[in-house]
């Protein structure tokens, strides 16, 4: 029988997975791509809760992850972020010294 864990206890196990997914969003020109982000949108859009997976199936969301996904789901982000200006600039990939 597959083990079923709660999605967050894999998290740990599923490093790799997550570092190729960023590493992907970094070739498409998303450089301030984090594990902790992808993993954040995962939780939030994905699978919206915390329940039981089997671990094949949470590698195989992580790979499936579309950039649209990610981007919708940084810009969602932004909204509920009082500091929009900062934001907006860490997505246009500038930092204030650069501006």
């Amino acid at each position: 029988m597959v083990e079923m864990r709660l999605i967050s206890v894999w998290k740990p196990f599923v490093l790799p997975a997550l570092t190729s997914k960023v590493e992907e969003l970094h070739i498409f020109g998303y450089d301030k791509a984090t594990i902790e982000d992808v993993w954040n949108c995962l939780m939030k859009k994905v699978w919206k809760k915390d329940h039981e997976i089997r671990l094949h199936q949470v590698v195989q969301d992580i790979l499936h992850l579309d950039a649209g996904t990610y981007m919708n789901f940084l810009t969602m982000e932004i909204y509920r972020n009082d500091d929009l200006m900062s934001q907006i600039e860490a997505l246009r990939g500038f930092s204030k010294e650069e501006a």
